[in-house]
């Protein structure tokens, strides 16, 4: 309690992984929820489900307890539940995280799973892991990640991934204990648009980076597969030189392009590169930091996105 009393103190948010040989411990049962109410719990995740109706029955306890399900299994768990007229605004649905390499989840299924909760309106959360911490429940830590894609990346990378895929709603941190540094990058993550980390080519000028810095994006709705457009930034530069610098490269995925004083009237045209090409009428500016290419696929038909 002293722990629970502690987190709320600091505004979190607590629910309780509870194993099913802790109610025995305990000599407590689902149908008296008032322990977990007592210790100050926010709710209670259910790692074993039960028939549904139970599920239902539970989202009703008197204490306003959440009801958390697993949301890790591709099945209709939370449909047949909903069935019997749960109580939906008191159901949470989270992933699970898995500490040895090579054993989370694929992007598939867990795009599969969590559309199952996600259509229907269920608060979603997933995990991300710390590359710094060394803690978690299993003597095999290799990181506690919920997708197998993020166990080595950055953590703000694989926190701007979960936001960007639409379906989760609380991205939380597996292991213990993350670094200041860490939690400062994971902070700084905006949640509601995609915004890449840029390193620049020596050669930028400062229209260019202006451009890149200093202005909303939006990707064209008439999308094509070769680059992401961003025109409106040219519209505001149209009357602002751009010499050529760095035109004579392939261009490769996550480069940022700029149009420059030959490309008429698509000059100062930012473009985010996604099928290698050359073109001599852009300049190379910079490019996304390797381990953020992967999030190049979400952005969609007039997505807005930014740059740091």
């Amino acid at each position: 309690k002293k722990i629970i009393d502690y987190a709320k103190s600091l505004d979190f948010e607590v629910i309780l992984d509870i194993a099913p040989a802790i109610f025995e411990a305990l000599n407590i049962s689902y149908d008296d929820m008032s322990f977990f109410a007592e210790v100050g719990a926010d709710g209670i995740r259910l790692d074993l489900g039960f028939d549904g109706s139970k599920e239902a029955l539970l989202s009703f306890n008197p204490y306003g307890l959440i009801i958390e399900l697993n949301m890790s299994n591709d099945v209709a768990y939370l449909d047949n539940i909903l069935t019997y007229e749960a109580n939906k605004p008191f159901i949470y649905g989270c992933h699970n995280f898995y500490p040895q390499d090579g054993s989370a989840l694929p992007l598939d299924f867990f795009v599969t799973c969590s559309q199952r909760f996600k259509k229907q309106g269920i608060r979603t959360a997933a995990f991300v892991t710390s590359n710094e911490a060394i803690l978690g429940p299993c003597d095999v830590n290799d990181g506690l990640p919920t997708l197998e894609m993020h166990r080595y990346l950055p953590i703000e990378v694989q926190t701007k991934y979960l936001f960007a895929t639409g379906l989760i709603d609380d991205v939380i941190i597996g292991n213990a204990y993350a670094s200041e540094a860490e939690l400062q990058a994971m902070s700084e993550v905006n949640r509601y648009q995609l915004s890449f980390e840029v390193e620049f080519v020596p050669e930028v000028n400062d229209v260019e980076k202006e451009i890149v810095l200093k202005n909303q994006h939006v990707r064209r709705g008439d999308i094509t597969a070769r680059m992401v457009r961003s025109t409106v930034v040219r519209k505001i530069y149209q009357k602002d030189a751009n010499p050529v610098h760095d035109n004579h490269l392939v261009f490769k995925r996550g480069d940022i392009v700029i149009g420059n004083d030959l490309f008429g009237k698509y000059k100062n045209e930012l473009q985010i590169v996604l099928e290698e090409h050359q073109d001599n009428q852009k300049n190379k500016v910079g490019q996304i930091i390797d381990d953020e290419h992967l999030l190049l696929d979400y952005i969609k038909p007039w997505s807005k996105f930014l740059f740091q």
